[in-house]
């Protein structure tokens, strides 16, 4: 008696999205999403710490009891100064040293000032200090901010964690069209699609980005945000639906 033969499993058509690209796209969506509301929640933190930085005056000018948190003024000697590599950015260090029975200490500038530029071993240096961090370093009339002040720290994190926002937003949006796709089996090729989210995503994080690091205000960046994301969106949807008609006409 012969056995009926096994049925074959249809082979996927080509072009139809992979299950394996629709997890991969939800995943990636989903990890860059919690890292930004993990930036967020740090961000209360970081503001706080930045005002407290901008309202600090000069230890000569306030009592005793206040002096921690007071903008003071140490004077050291250059040992050294060179450069590394974080990354691929190129990193500035200068090492000082505060007193000949002090040890000496490593400060990351930012960038290569004119401070950083001029400064030789063996030169006298003014360490500006707040609390526990050395945020610039004088050099004779000239000053050069550290990476080690903190009032730029909260632009930062807010630019870093809207942009990663937008960008994980959209991996989700792509995957749910993935699934779609998947499910009505369509094979046809997007690439124009594909292009035009690419760019409007990155024009949109460019919006965000360049919000945060242009003004302090919470509110203007969050604004400005909502606003060019939305103009973005709707441009994308208009441009997807002529090249949707152009296809299909």
């Amino acid at each position: 008696m012969n056995r009926p033969a096994s049925p074959r499993p249809h082979p996927q058509p080509s072009g139809l999205p992979s299950l394996k690209g629709v997890i991969f796209t939800s995943v990636v969506g989903s990890v860059l999403v919690l890292v930004a509301a993990v930036l967020f929640a740090l961000l209360p933190g970081t503001l706080s710490e930045a005002r407290d930085f901008r309202a600090a005056r000069p230890c000569s000018e306030v009592s005793a009891p206040e002096n921690g948190d007071c903008l003071s003024e140490w004077p050291g000697t250059v040992v050294s100064k060179e450069t590394g590599r974080n990354n691929k950015a190129v990193t500035y260090w200068v090492t000082v040293v505060l007193g000949p029975e002090e040890a000496s200490f490593r400060i990351r500038m930012r960038g290569d000032g004119p401070v950083w530029r001029e400064l030789a071993p063996g030169d006298r240096v003014t360490a500006f200090a707040w609390r526990d961090l050395v945020w610039q370093l004088g050099s004779g009339e000239l000053r050069q901010d550290t990476t080690g002040a903190p009032d730029r720290e909260p632009a930062v994190r807010l630019a870093v964690g809207l942009a990663l926002l937008i960008v994980g937003s959209v991996f989700l949006r792509g995957a749910g069209w993935l699934h779609r796709r998947r499910a009505v089996r369509a094979t046809d090729s997007p690439t124009a699609q594909v292009l035009v989210v690419t760019a409007a995503t990155l024009l949109a994080s460019g919006i965000a980005v360049t919000a945060a690091t242009a003004t302090d205000a919470l509110w203007l960046v969050l604004l400005v945000t909502a606003a060019g994301c939305a103009a973005v969106r709707m441009a994308t949807a208009l441009l997807l639906r002529g090249l949707t008609r152009r296809r299909t006409a």
